[in-house]
């Protein structure tokens, strides 16, 4: 009876280890995933020559769960030749290259951490993205987006821009602006990320200090 108690015992804490890192592991995930839409992005504008994005979901209309996790890639539409209906504009209409994805649970965008230039510190431009705008779009993707933006030839229109996404949790039945996420105890510092080259390209962040030496603490939003 002690041999098998001791075992449980043994095999209660592997698991409480295993899941204290599963935050960890969903960041890491959850920037591999970006990261390949980051790439599709910039293959879909120099396939199809036209200016393409990635698009993070600020505040979804109808799905205030994916505030924050809903990432989607998209470009401007086109004539029947395929051509830019409007290439001087600099608010086109966006029609959707595929679904994206979902960023993993309790993982986030952060939009205190993400800057359009780290250089310069500025934040994330947001665009306001409904269906009128979202060619094809279907009413979950209502909402406003933060926009990365690649020109006809995959290049990067907010070079030095930064993606940055950590580990926490929020009420998924609010829009993230009446309850961002915040970092649990378990999660602290559990933050990653990228930069965005002017070529399109992305380099990680390998450590959290690199993102920023202010991550703040446990209960805190980011």
């Amino acid at each position: 009876m002690l041999v098998v108690i001791a075992i449980i015992s043994i095999l209660m804490t592997a698991g409480s280890i295993g899941l204290s890192g599963m935050g960890g592991k969903g960041v890491t995930s959850g920037v591999a995933t970006a990261e390949s839409l980051f790439d599709e992005a910039r293959t879909t504008a120099v396939g199809r020559n036209l200016r393409a994005c990635v698009l993070v979901a600020k505040t979804l209309t109808n799905n205030p769960a994916e505030d924050l996790r809903r990432m989607v890639v998209a470009y401007e539409e086109a004539n029947t030749d395929g051509t830019a209906k409007a290439p001087n504009s600099s608010d086109p209409n966006w029609v959707l290259s595929s679904r994206g994805a979902v960023l993993p649970d309790q993982t986030f965008f952060s939009e205190k951490f993400s800057k359009w230039k780290d250089t310069n510190g500025g934040s994330i431009s947001a665009d306001t993205i409904k269906s009128a705008k979202l060619v094809g779009a279907k009413k979950t993707f209502e909402g406003e987006y933060f926009a990365y933006r690649f020109n006809a030839q995959g290049i990067s229109l907010n070079p030095g821009s930064s993606f940055v996404i950590g580990s926490g949790a929020r009420n998924l039945s609010k829009k993230a602006s009446e309850a961002p996420p915040r970092i649990t105890a378990s999660a602290k510092r559990d933050f990653g990320g990228f930069v965005v080259w002017r070529n399109g390209r992305t380099s990680l962040y390998r450590n959290p200090d690199q993102i920023s030496q202010s991550l703040p603490g446990t209960g805190q939003p980011f």
